[in-house]
């Protein structure tokens, strides 16, 4: 059985697993991923934001932190929003991705962590921030690499079956079926994670669609200092582990009537957190 990233964090069995995998901070996350996207970011001093996909909401209290006038947190899983500590510029609002509708013109930036590939629809989610942001506010997010997400299931390393020396490291990371995109499955804590494979090119392309400008694409890697102090981040030389895009709304785009983004009453208003 697949199970939908909406669903994903509130599995019990995968979202211990996950926090674990956290609390240790053995994952890629804090070592390449978090480093990267804050690179990335503009500065944020006095700007309405937006966090996607916002789990516990340790970057939507680092934005605030860096001087974001308010920072709206948004999540679909209630076990992970019940984990997000309150900050007075943030606030946490529990709702699917795939139908967030907030108030046009309201967001300086709109970033996104590791969410988007759970995203069917990812299209028409950009199509709908670029309605959301100011003239010149960006839209910067990260999302697993087309190379790993490629192959159904995602399988990770493989075994190439090549002689060589006793202790040579045989594995290579197999991209197949790259162009035929669509839902995927991976074992990551628990059987049937399901995710969307995109081709890079559609991930640019859906910017360009939605009006966006593109402004950076990032494969980050570690550098060797990284490498000597985890040996295992070797990998990450061979294969890239996550893509990172960076786009903003034209600065001659109409001008909005602001406000802090919210949820649009027309569509009905989520509960808040």
């Amino acid at each position: 059985m697949a199970i939908p990233g909406r669903e994903l964090y509130d599995d019990p069995r995968f979202f211990a697993g996950y926090r674990r995998l956290r609390e240790t901070r053995s994952g890629l996350n804090e070592v390449l991923e978090i480093p990267a996207l804050a690179r990335l970011l503009p500065d944020v001093s006095g700007a309405s934001v937006v966090d996607l996909g916002c789990g516990a909401g340790a970057l939507a209290r680092r934005l605030a932190g860096a001087g974001a006038a308010h920072v709206l947190g948004v999540d679909a899983s209630a076990r992970m929003l019940a984990l997000a500590r309150p900050h007075p510029g943030v606030g946490y609002l529990r709702a699917d991705l795939e139908t967030l509708a907030l108030r046009p013109g309201s967001a300086d930036l709109v970033v996104s962590s590791l969410a988007l590939h759970y995203v069917a629809d990812y299209t028409g989610l950009v199509a709908r921030i670029a309605t959301w942001l100011r003239p010149g506010g960006r839209l910067v997010f990260s999302v697993e690499h087309p190379v790993c997400t490629a192959r159904d299931p995602m399988a990770g390393w493989v075994r190439a079956g090549r002689a060589g020396d006793a202790g040579h490291d045989d594995r290579v990371w197999a991209v197949d079926d790259y162009a035929d995109e669509g839902p995927r499955t991976q074992t990551w804590f628990v059987d049937g994670v399901l995710k969307y494979h995109r081709r890079v090119s559609t991930l640019v392309n859906g910017l360009l669609a939605a009006g966006l400008a593109l402004l950076a694409v990032v494969e980050p890697v570690p550098d060797p200092d990284e490498v000597d102090r985890r040996p295992d981040l070797a990998d990450e030389l061979r294969r890239p582990s996550f893509l990172m895009l960076a786009a903003q709304r034209p600065r001659h785009a109409a001008a909005s009537d602001g406000g802090p983004p919210a949820p649009r009453q027309d569509s009905g208003t989520p509960s808040v957190r």
